[in-house]
């Protein structure tokens, strides 16, 4: 199903106020209803080269699988749909690729990148992700995180030996426990979320969420929502006058109305009248 119709989407990269050059990356495919952000690290260059290897090689391999893919139906093992599975296997894709270019390539060694992905299918969205990079979703006037990061800050937060308000004050926020490129094995999160017509999901660097808020995110999109646009040059423009000490990018993915998988019979009549 072609995607193009249903989803509004609008992406936004900013080297920000500080940085020399811009190390995020960002791709999509409507017509498969996918999204990809990631977030360079390591190097001269080598972040923009990490973060760039992901998102290419996830878009392509995206393509090819979803070719071959069985549609609505959940991988009996795992308990996921096959998309999700689809999702982790090219974000591993993709950590094998940088992996072996920083082995073979000594310029590069040492680099990584953050990868959010967002895959649209059948009223549902498929969400893969390796470390601080984010996805949202904002609903009926309510922002919630969907990803956890994997930094250090979150995992003192979550064994309990600081509130997220006092993590915030003492622990940097950019020592990330997770990335691809680094090792040649990574732990991928999946999530999966069931979609309602004007959801909106947000993905973004760190260099979004480090200086924006959650209520102040909640706050544009709450305000200028149906314009996707608007939206995103505010919230870099916040990001910017907060210090834009990193670079700023932000993918906005709004659902225009349900989005169903065919069946079978759908299918060919659609094809039969067309």
């Amino acid at each position: 199903m072609n995607l193009k119709d249903v989803l509004q989407v609008a992406v936004f990269s900013d080297t920000g106020r500080v940085r020399a050059h811009n190390e995020d990356s960002t791709g999509m495919d409507l017509s498969l209803g996918l999204v990809v952000l990631a977030d360079g690290m390591g190097g001269y260059r080598g972040g923009e080269v990490a973060s760039a290897i992901a998102v290419t090689s996830i878009v392509q391999e995206s393509r090819r699988q979803l070719l071959e893919l069985i549609h609505g139906e959940v991988d009996e093992e795992s308990g996921y749909a096959f998309e999700s599975l689809m999702v982790h296997d090219a974000i591993i894709n993709a950590n094998n690729l940088i992996f072996t270019t920083a082995q073979e390539e000594s310029e590069y060694q040492g680099m990584g990148t953050t990868i959010v992905v967002g895959l649209f299918y059948d009223n549902r969205v498929s969400i893969g992700h390796v470390g601080d990079s984010r996805g949202y979703r904002y609903r009926e006037g309510k922002l919630e995180q969907v990803t956890g990061d994997h930094t250090v800050r979150q995992e003192l937060i979550d064994r309990g030996y600081y509130t997220p308000e006092e993590a915030a004050r003492t622990v940097s926020s950019n020592l990330v426990t997770r990335a691809l490129g680094i090792d040649g094995k990574v732990d991928v999160d999946i999530f999966e979320e069931h979609v309602l017509p004007e959801d909106i999901y947000l993905l973004c660097s760190d260099g979004l969420n480090d200086l924006v808020d959650d209520e102040t995110i909640s706050s544009i999109l709450e305000g200028y929502g149906a314009d996707l646009e608007k939206t995103g040059n505010l919230l870099v423009k916040e990001a910017n006058a907060n210090g834009g000490d990193d670079n700023i990018s932000v993918v906005l993915v709004r659902a225009i109305k349900p989005f169903p998988t065919e069946t079978s019979w759908q299918s060919k009549l659609v094809d039969w009248f067309n």
